[in-house]
Parts: structure tokens; C-alpha cells; sequence
């Protein structure tokens, strides 16, 4: 691919050269059918990484087996230096504890309130969290930062699409997680919300300096704010680059993506 003018990801400072997760020669099939047919991924420290392909590409089959709700039938997935595959449940449930993940639906809980809904992690890690008023700084502040600080006593019903991914995402924070997964996170959104919560993103990982992985159809989305590109045909990791790289490429399968 031609260099110039290209987007070089910018990382924390010290941080560039560190790889939190590491996938290798990831294999998954159901049947006959082959869904991940040797996915290799890197995610640094910091970065912003788009993972995109058509459905049924295999990005929620990655997704599962990143997390550990489903198992590759080979390679390795390394998060922050274990393999989560070799975990068993409780290692795997505090590796989880450091991961946050942004649902496409918000999977918010329908008989919680708000504040409720940011309560339930941290009363399933209350080993971390036995202090009240900690509870209830974490709560306010999480609120805080996606602007919804007026929200805590509302419930799911009450609130927009828009307002639902924000408690999702502050309902993601709460756990302070050094990784974020996004799972199309502007599917169903109006193009001004989806831009909101676009940039809520960008301001989320300067605040937080995670890195984030982040599942999306949304070209947009993709330009902004990507540091980095990965297109998944046909179960591998057919491209991968900047922005501007995979857009100038004369391949037609990457060009397919950014009509």
C-alpha cells in the first residue's frame, strides 16, 4: 500500500509497542461451515481498532471467543498476556472484569432504573466495590461523563436510543475497563445521535486511555475514529491499514466496503 499521506495511530505516551490482545490463527466452524478460517489480530495499548465485514463474516463469532462465551476450535487469544482459552471460570470471570462491552442493543435491564442498571456490575464484583458512597461516586460520575447525570432514577422506557447506548456506555465505564469492545455501536441511530456517540467514544478513550475494539458497518463511524483498520472476508483478516489506506486501495473486495 502507498505510505504517504497516511493516518499514523497515535498511542499514550510509552504505550505504542504494547499488544493487550493478541488473536492467532483463529479457527471456528459450525458444520460445514467455516466462520474464522485463521484470524490473526493485534490491539496496542491506546488504539482505536475497526474490525469490519459483511454479516456473517465471523465478527460475533471473534467477538464470542474473545470473551470467552464460545470456543475456537484452534489458535491462540491472548488478553493482557493470558491465553483465556487455558483460564478456567474464575480467572476468566476477573480477566472479564477489566473488559468492557458496549451491546448493539444497550441490553440494559427493563426493571432496573438507571442507577440500578450501573449498580449490577459492581455488586457482581462487590469484593472490589464494598464501600456505598464509592457506589454511588462511581455511579454519579460514570453518568456524568456520557452527560446524563439527571437520568439515575429514570427508567429504560423513559429514555431515547441515544440515551440508552450513553447509560450503556456508562454502565460499560463504571468497571474503569482497560479494554472496550464495541458491537456496532451506532446501528439503529439517527445520523446526528450517531455522531454524538461517535464522539463520546473519541472522548472516552482520551479520559480513560483505553483501547478499544470496536465491531461496525458505519463507514463513518470507521473514519473517524479508527487508528487503525481491519477488513474480514471470507473468515481471515484479508486487509488491513488506516482509513485512507484501505480507501485507496484498488482491490475491489476492500473497495466494496467504502462505497
Amino acid at each position: 500500500m502507498n505510505k504517504e499521506n497516511t493516518i499514523t495511530p497515535v498511542f499514550p505516551a510509552g504505550e505504542a509497542d504494547e499488544v493487550i490482545i493478541r488473536i492467532k490463527d483463529l479457527r471456528k466452524r459450525f458444520g460445514d461451515n467455516r466462520v474464522l478460517n485463521g484470524f490473526n489480530m493485534e490491539l496496542h495499548q491506546g488504539e482505536n481498532l475497526v474490525v469490519m465485514g459483511k454479516s456473517g463474516s465471523g465478527k460475533t463469532v471473534m467477538i464470542k471467543c474473545l470473551v470467552g462465551l464460545m470456543q475456537p476450535d484452534s489458535g491462540s487469544i491472548e488478553v493482557m498476556g493470558k491465553d483465556i482459552t487455558k483460564l478456567d471460570r474464575k480467572a476468566l470471570d476477573l480477566l472479564r472484569a477489566d473488559i468492557g462491552f458496549l451491546f448493539q442493543g444497550s441490553a440494559l435491564y427493563d426493571s432496573m432504573t438507571v442507577r440500578e442498571n450501573l449498580e449490577f456490575p459492581l455488586r457482581r464484583h462487590k469484593e472490589r466495590f464494598k464501600d456505598r458512597a464509592d457506589t454511588e461516586t462511581l455511579v454519579l460520575e460514570a453518568l456524568k461523563n456520557v452527560g446524563l447525570s439527571h437520568t439515575t432514577e429514570l427508567m429504560p422506557a423513559e429514555l431515547s436510543g441515544g440515551m440508552k447506548r450513553r447509560v450503556a456506555l456508562a454502565r460499560t465505564l463504571i468497571m474503569n475497563p482497560r479494554i472496550i469492545l464495541y458491537d456496532e455501536p451506532t446501528s439503529g441511530l439517527d445520523p446526528i445521535t450517531a455522531k454524538e456517540i461517535i464522539e463520546l467514544m473519541r472522548i472516552i478513550q482520551a479520559r480513560y486511555r483505553t483501547s478499544a475494539l470496536i465491531i461496525t458497518h458505519d463507514v463513518d463511524c470507521a473514519r473517524v475514529i479508527s487508528d487503525r483498520m481491519i477488513l474480514l472476508v471470507d473468515g481471515i483478516n484479508y486487509a488491513e491499514g488506516t482509513y485512507s489506506e484501505l480507501q485507496r486501495s484498488a482491490d475491489p473486495q476492500v473497495k466494496a466496503f467504502f462505497k
